[in-house]
């Protein structure tokens, strides 16, 4: 067992260490899957079950990690004045996005000239806490209703869609529409994390935060736990069983059994859908719920993923990568293919390269297991060290 005095609440970071811990699955995918560069595990014409639940089971990452560190937030704040918290979220969010452009480009695609630009996960939660240093100064009721209105209503914005590189499309696609801009000379940006309903979903996990304060009655949050968790999950099937409203892409019928379920199950995740939200965070609360009190040595496992996520999140990347590089020279490639240029896309270089899904399996818990000892030595260090600023950035 993992003994480290810390304030912290350990359910919320086991949540956290195992999302990331899926997380790391879908990264390994996509540097090592046969045709993960061009093909979308989810399109129902060349997916197969396994594949589909593999990418499935990594959607819960994002909106578990956008949700917590809103969160987070709260109850940083609660030892902070508002203007600190204002402080901290803000210089933090400018601070991820600026990793995001300048780091995680350049570790995900070995491009120096940042030919292609990609504002992922990590952009959108520096946005995010931007925007919530703003928002935190109203009343939580007002933070409800905001986030609730946000992650509710955004689908109502789906018949919206702009084209071309003009002041408001690139507006757009920041905020609602997953879209590349051109930027001349076959550069661009891919907007793959239009910010709106992230917004929205840390607004909440904000508000979500008042459950974990110190004089919360441990019983009253279970029992809205199990309210919040089952309610998102029936409205996620009353919603897509309607098939009118809730996701950008309504489920059809298909062939076979089989495709129909996947189909149902095919959320949209760029922006996040309703339905994404629903049947990702429903379990999640669910999750914490049965948590809430379990300690033994798998939990002990994830906690130290979830109390150093972003030491693993860009060094796991690095190290994804890099093996990538070496499967290619081992099988007699060209390691220069993996510098994942414009061009490179362009030309569809990596059309017949790729490994089965169960290496893909056995690359992610590899990975997995090499990380673990860094990181716990790393959660450690930071818990020891809590007077130095600068590793709440980290």
């Amino acid at each position: 067992m993992i003994k480290i005095k810390s304030t912290r609440i350990e359910s919320i970071d086991i949540l956290r260490g195992m999302v990331m811990v899926i997380m790391a699955l879908d990264h390994v995918r996509d540097y090592f899957h046969y045709g993960s560069f061009f093909i979308d595990p989810t399109n129902l014409d060349t997916t197969t079950p396994m594949l589909f639940f593999t990418r499935f089971i990594t959607h819960f990452c994002a909106p578990v990690f956008v949700f917590l560190a809103g969160t987070s937030a709260f109850l940083y704040g609660n030892k902070k004045t508002k203007n600190e918290l204002f402080k901290f979220l803000f210089t933090r969010g400018i601070w991820l996005i600026f990793l995001e452009i300048a780091v995680n480009n350049l570790i995900w695609k070995f491009d120096i000239s940042y030919s292609r630009l990609i504002l992922q996960v990590i952009w959108a939660i520096g946005f995010s806490m931007i925007s919530l240093s703003f928002l935190i100064y109203l009343s939580r009721k007002s933070l409800l209703i905001i986030g609730s209105i946000i992650i509710v209503g955004h689908n109502a914005l789906d018949g919206i869609v702009m084209s071309g590189s003009g002041f408001k499309s690139v507006v757009w696609y920041l905020l609602h529409q997953k879209s590349f801009i051109p930027l001349g000379d076959g550069n661009d940006i891919g907007v793959f994390y239009p910010v709106l309903p992230w917004i929205g979903l840390m607004v909440l996990g904000y508000c979500f935060g008042e459950f974990y304060q110190k004089d919360f009655d441990v019983n009253v949050r279970k029992k809205w736990l199990l309210r919040l968790g089952f309610g998102a999950i029936a409205l996620f099937f009353v919603l897509r069983g309607i098939n009118i409203y809730g996701d950008l892409v309504p489920w059809t019928l298909q062939d076979t059994s089989t495709k129909t379920i996947l189909s149902f199950f095919n959320v949209t995740k760029y922006p996040p859908s309703l339905a994404f939200v629903l049947i990702t965070m429903g379990p999640s609360l669910l999750f914490l719920y049965g948590i809430e009190t379990v300690k033994n040595k798998l939990t002990d496992f994830f906690l130290v993923f979830g109390r150093v996520p972003f030491f693993f999140y860009f060094l796991h990347v690095l190290v994804i990568h890099v093996l990538a590089i070496m499967g290619i020279l081992i099988f007699g490639g060209n390691w220069r293919d993996m510098i994942l240029t414009a061009e490179v896309f362009a030309n569809a270089k990596f059309i017949n390269y790729g490994y089965s899904l169960w290496v893909v399996y056995l690359v992610w818990i590899a990975v997995v297991l090499l990380f673990y000892p860094f990181c716990k030595k790393y959660m450690i260090y930071k818990a020891n060290n809590k007077d130095k600023w600068w590793l709440s950035y980290l």
